[in-house]
Parts: C-alpha cells; structure tokens; sequence
C-alpha cells in the first residue's frame, strides 16, 4: 500500500522567510534608487518567486522595469540571498513536531515551491529539515508551476508517491488554487504571506498553528 504524500509550500507556509525576502529585494531594487518595501508589501510581492517578486516591486514604486534589465537584478538578488542564508528565516511554531508526527504516522513528506530549487535547497539544508521530504521542487524544477496542479502531482510522483493520494498544505492563493484545479484535498495557514484572508481560498481546512496538523485530521481530510 503507497503511502499518502502530504506537500507543503515553502515560504509562508514551513519556513517564515519575510525577513530575508525583504532584505534582499531592498538590496535589489536599491541598485536602481528604488525606496525599500517593508513587511506590509510583502503580500503582494511573493508568491511566484523572485524574477516576479522584482517586477512586482518595480510596479510597486511606479517605475519601468526593462525585460533586458531583469537578469542582472535577478542575479544580485539571489547572490545577497545565497550570501546570507539561512538568515533570520526559521520554521514555524509547532512544525517539527508536526513532521515528525507526520513521518513516524508512514507519510511521505514533500516540499513543491514556486521559489527557484537552487533557493529552496540549501535554505531547508541549512535549517536542518532536508531529512523529513522525499523530494524539493522549486518553481524552476518542471516546465510548470502553481496554481497549475500538474506542479503538485509531478513532486508527487518525484517523491514516489501516487497521485490519488495527496494532501496540500499552504498560505496563499496559488497553492490552494492548484489543490483544487487537482481536486486535491488541502489546508491553509493564516499565518503566512497570502494578500487576502485564507477562509477566501476555499481550502478543505484551516489550521491556526501546526499544533493542529495531527494524523487524524489528514486522515479526515483523505476520507
């Protein structure tokens, strides 16, 4: 019998990333006399992963951002937060316990981000979390990304797992949207980075903290 294969989002939903994010995109944008971003704009930056989180931030501050002018931002971004990984980025309240209920239960654990996999890799390495997932894949991993479903069922089958048997775990708008274009059973965090309240998403269940992510309700959630 395969086991089920719980998939979780990276920023936002494991790993409270929001500090280093904004380090790095200010450092970024300054290179063009951009005024910083603070915490407040984030919700509104994140989500499909740093090339947009720039253009997003260009929009933001009403200024042109030329298709040629991307790539170099786009590598002074990821060298300042390579550089300074992993930051003040730390797993959310409650989460190792969460996974080790989770691994000790017989669950397959995977991690399908829109953050590049050269990003995502070493940031999990580096806080020690690498042991729990069968596989990490970033937005750059396949030829498609969330909200399409078709990320979350190819890091099920990269993981080894069976594509009737997933859970979705996330915060924001593109990982409960690909849940459901998948008809995936999924849960929300109100704690991370979506711009708009999670109980909007349509997600099959909302936890508070992981404290609440037990066996029982998976199994619930997979009935």
């Amino acid at each position: 019998m395969t086991a089920t294969t719980i998939v979780f989002d990276l920023d936002g939903t494991l790993i409270d990333t929001a500090p280093d994010l904004v380090e790095s995109l200010n450092h970024t944008i300054a290179a063009r006399d951009l005024a910083p971003v603070g915490y407040e704009d984030l919700t509104h930056l994140v989500g499909q992963g740093a090339r947009v989180m720039i253009q997003r931030a260009f929009a933001l501050r009403n200024t042109p951002l030329a298709e040629d002018d991307i790539p170099a931002l786009l590598d002074r971004f990821i060298d300042h937060y390579q550089a300074g990984m992993p930051g003040k980025s730390r797993p959310y309240p409650g989460l190792i316990e969460a996974l080790d209920r989770l691994k000790a239960a017989g669950y397959r654990l995977a991690v399908c981000t829109n953050k590049m996999e050269r990003l995502a890799i070493p940031l999990i390495d580096r806080l020690e979390l690498a042991s729990y997932f069968a596989t990490v894949a970033g937005g750059d991993t396949f030829a498609f990304r969330k909200p399409d479903p078709a990320h979350i069922l190819a890091t099920v089958e990269r993981a080894g797992g069976k594509s009737d048997k997933v859970l979705m775990i996330g915060d924001s708008i593109n990982d409960i949207l690909a849940a459901r274009n998948g008809s995936i059973p999924s849960i929300a965090v109100p704690f991370g980075y979506s711009d708009v309240p999670v109980e909007t998403l349509g997600a099959s269940h909302i936890i508070s903290h992981f404290d609440e992510l037990t066996v029982e309700l998976v199994e619930r959630l997979l009935a």
